[in-house]
């Protein structure tokens, strides 16, 4: 045994150093990828430098192709307004319109997104929500025959030349100018108010068909006292809500032109057929309902001067030229009124468009 190990002994010591240090063979290989390591490591942080000063590089670019941008257009707005104010005021308007529309868009999208997630139907949204979507439908209605008209090739001009001639038929309220939207709402009451004693005739002539003799009275009383300029109260018209529930007068019973006379009130066209146009106005006046109902949680006081004037407009009444104190009067009486009626009696609410709003500049009898 000694033996043995002296000569393992004195082997290794004739075998030499080489042989308790691995081979150089197996070295250069783990040098080489240890050294490789270190290298990529240094060129991986250098290309992130790169990178990160590349890319200050290009945001600082964009930051100066957009301040060049914007001192380009205040210079170029700045010439249409010295040489072509109208031009500039066209100019301006659509250019703000522009950016109401996105943001238009951008909330009724999170008004649909919203709706979606929590699984709500219209008449569970806050009022301003469902007032949104109701305008908004209706200026995508509006914008559909313009966006027909500009679909064959080279049609953009001819858009442009009938949007600067016929504003009001064409364009929706974003594109309008603070000028252009007194001028234009005036024009529309000027026409649903020349329908008002259309309403009015058919209302007392309906009210002679009546079989009852005392509410028949008390309506046509009541028509005698508007079509003579005289404002009614409130109770007088809550005396005969059960006349536009189950009787003659209830939407689904009125004649054909009288459905017609009120939908030209709502701003409705009256050119389809019966069934139509009663679906479409009942449809319409409940919607007004639903409004009212999410504008008395609010609170009418809530609002700001422009929704209170845009809220009596729908109602009937052309705020455009009262006061605010006026304005909100006759919100507030609407309000009491319209949340007292039950949904069959949505004709009362669309006639009280009319009874309401048409002696409105009268004292009160």
């Amino acid at each position: 045994m000694a033996l043995s190990r002296a000569a393992a002994r004195g082997g290794l010591w004739r075998l030499g150093p080489s042989a308790l240090s691995p081979p150089r063979e197996r070295m250069q290989p783990q040098l080489a990828l240890g050294l490789s390591r270190a290298d990529a490591g240094g060129w991986g942080r250098r290309s992130q430098v790169r990178s990160l000063s590349s890319r200050a590089a290009s945001r600082a670019l964009v930051a100066a192709v957009v301040a060049a941008a914007r001192w380009v257009n205040t210079r170029y707005e700045q010439y249409l307004e010295r040489s072509f104010p109208r031009f500039y005021i066209l100019h301006s308007t659509f250019k703000t319109g522009i950016q109401a529309l996105f943001l238009e868009v951008k909330e009724i999208l999170r008004i649909k997104s919203k709706m979606s997630q929590q699984r709500l139907s219209t008449q569970q949204l806050p009022y301003r929500e469902m007032e949104r979507l109701r305008q908004f439908r209706r200026d995508v209605l509006k914008a559909i025959p313009i966006g027909i008209i500009a679909i064959p090739p080279f049609a953009n001009f001819l858009v442009i030349v009938l949007m600067y001639f016929f504003p009001r038929q064409l364009l929706i309220r974003q594109f309008w100018t603070p000028k252009q939207q007194l001028e234009f709402l005036d024009a529309y009451d000027c026409i649903r108010r020349g329908w008002y004693p259309a309403v009015l005739r058919s209302l007392a002539l309906a009210a002679r068909a009546l079989p009852e003799p005392q509410p028949r009275e008390l309506l046509q009383q009541l028509c005698a006292q508007v079509q003579g300029g005289a404002r009614p109260h409130l109770g007088q018209l809550l005396a005969v809500r059960g006349l536009f529930s189950g009787s003659l007068l209830a939407l689904n019973r009125l004649q054909v032109d009288h459905v017609r006379a009120l939908s030209q009130v709502l701003f409705l066209t009256p050119h389809l057929p019966a069934f139509f146009l009663r679906h479409r106005l009942r449809s319409h006046v409940l919607e007004i309902r639903h409004l009212d109902r999410a504008l008395l949680h609010l609170g009418p006081g809530q609002l700001s001067e422009e929704e209170l004037r845009a809220a009596c407009y729908l109602r009937g009444l052309n705020s455009t030229h009262l006061g605010q104190a006026e304005c909100r009067a006759w919100l507030e009486q609407w309000l009491r009124l319209s949340c007292e009626l039950q949904a069959s009696e949505a004709s009362l609410l669309a006639h009280s468009m009319v009874l309401l709003s048409l002696n409105y500049s009268q004292p009160p009898e």
